[in-house]
């Protein structure tokens, strides 16, 4: 058996999340069944991250273990074919060592969240950001979000039916930044870690979106954190407007 790597992209509206479930159309279920068309052994393949209802991918990351030796272009256009027409694009295929594994190998992920405020709702973009009606206060939110850095139990920020073994995590980095667009400012939230709890980086947003508007104070957030209580957690934002960024190894297997 061969080793590849997928490099995806998937708008996540249409689908029941990442994981593959038996009645709900899925990102990893289209994939293996586009697999199966090439494959009759019927492949499976891992992911680097498990995308909730609703998330977007611009860098996914999948293995799968094949027995015939696919060039990396030819495998990418077949693939790309079947996946129609469901929004699901293999970006890039490499051959990598039979010992690389899309979770297990990663040593960051990066997710970027997109906020909007303004008043009309959504249409072009309907299911690519939040919509928010207040202008959010830049500084405010920063300040917030510094309190998050680091390693920290953060048992505030992950989801009642979190599976992960401990609530101890590592973040490296949660910048926040805005945008002024003809039809009003975006904000993006861009989150780096190792690996993250379910719900964690929803959880981030929506507790700095209230200290944007004015309803938190930035120590607010410290003290949330430091309550290690879910209660103590700020509203969890919606799924629109997460979209998982790119996944890093020690060796990028996608480089030329």
């Amino acid at each position: 058996m061969l080793r590849y790597a997928l490099l995806i992209e998937y708008d996540g509206g249409p689908f029941a999340g990442w994981q593959r479930q038996s009645r709900q159309t899925t990102v990893q279920g289209v994939l293996e069944a586009a697999l199966a068309r090439l494959e009759p052994e019927g492949p499976q393949v891992a992911g680097a991250g498990r995308t909730d209802a609703g998330v977007h991918a611009l860098g996914q990351v999948a293995t799968v273990d094949l027995p015939r030796d696919w060039t990396p272009f030819r495998l990418s256009e077949a693939l790309n074919h079947h996946l129609r027409p469901h929004p699901v694009a293999v970006l890039s295929v490499a051959r990598v060592a039979e010992d690389f594994h899309a979770r297990f190998s990663a040593v960051e992920r990066r997710y970027v969240f997109r906020l909007i405020s303004r008043r009309a709702p959504l249409t072009v973009e309907a299911g690519r950001l939040w919509r928010v009606r207040p202008t959010l206060d830049l500084a405010a939110m920063q300040v917030g979000a510094r309190h998050l850095l680091g390693k920290h139990d953060f048992t505030t920020f992950r989801s009642s039916i979190c599976q992960a073994d401990s609530p101890i995590r590592t973040l490296d980095r949660l910048d926040i930044s805005q945008v002024q667009r003809p039809d009003g400012i975006e904000t993006r939230f861009d989150v780096r870690a190792r690996s993250f709890l379910h719900n964690q980086v929803r959880s981030f947003v929506g507790t700095l979106e209230r200290v944007g508007a004015g309803a938190w104070a930035p120590e607010d957030v410290l003290d949330a954190l430091q309550a290690r209580d879910r209660a103590a957690c700020g509203p969890v934002c919606p799924p629109q407007g997460l979209y998982l960024a790119g996944v890093g190894y020690a060796e990028d297997p996608f480089a030329d």
